[in-house]
């Protein structure tokens, strides 16, 4: 089965074809609400939900357009409306300590134990971000989004998701202490 068959299942009532999809995106879906979010029950719901919209309105999907970014756009979108519901800005300062405490025990190679702390800098940094900053680094980076594309998502001029990036890369830059490095 591919993406196709399974939403023309789903339009004609099989549940086989949510069942494929789920399986399909539901990882990848997860981690994009996730780095939007920076919680994870949070963006587990907000796929779930994701997934429920994409049932009870799959007669109004386009065949002719793929499914997979359709699909992704709108988690990040129900992600930014989860965070504003939410009102909140949460800190990964527990994780971060609990990741640390394993790396310390770790007995890696040097490279493999520095490049999980990069990522942990990371995800950490994005989560100082603004929601909105997060989504369009996110839709860049992870979904490989053009600038019209994410425009035409948010629904905002292309002007506004320039200064969006361009404020959440400096803002990266100074939280991981890139600034430095990068004027030179």
């Amino acid at each position: 089965m591919d993406d196709l068959q399974a939403i023309q299942s789903l339009k004609n009532g099989g549940i086989g074809g949510l069942e494929f999809l789920v399986a399909r995106y539901q990882s990848k879906a997860i981690r994009v609400a996730f780095l939007v979010t920076h919680d994870q029950a949070l963006a587990e719901d907000v796929v779930q939900d994701s997934f429920m919209r994409i049932y009870r309105r799959i007669h109004q999907f386009d065949m002719s357009h793929p499914f997979e970014p359709y699909f992704l756009r709108s988690v990040v979108n129900a992600s930014l409306n989860a965070v504003k519901q939410s009102n909140r800005h949460l800190s990964l300062d527990g994780d971060l300590e609990h990741v640390e405490g394993l790396l310390a025990q770790a007995a890696s190679v040097e490279s493999d134990v520095e490049y999980i702390q990069m990522k942990q800098e990371i995800i950490t940094s994005l989560a100082r971000l603004e929601p909105r900053q997060r989504a369009v680094v996110v839709q860049r980076y992870y979904l490989e989004m053009s600038e019209k594309e994410m425009a035409a998502v948010l629904d905002i001029p292309s002007g506004t998701v320039k200064w969006l990036l361009n404020t959440a890369r400096t803002k990266l830059r100074i939280l991981l202490g890139w600034e430095e490095n990068w004027n030179e």
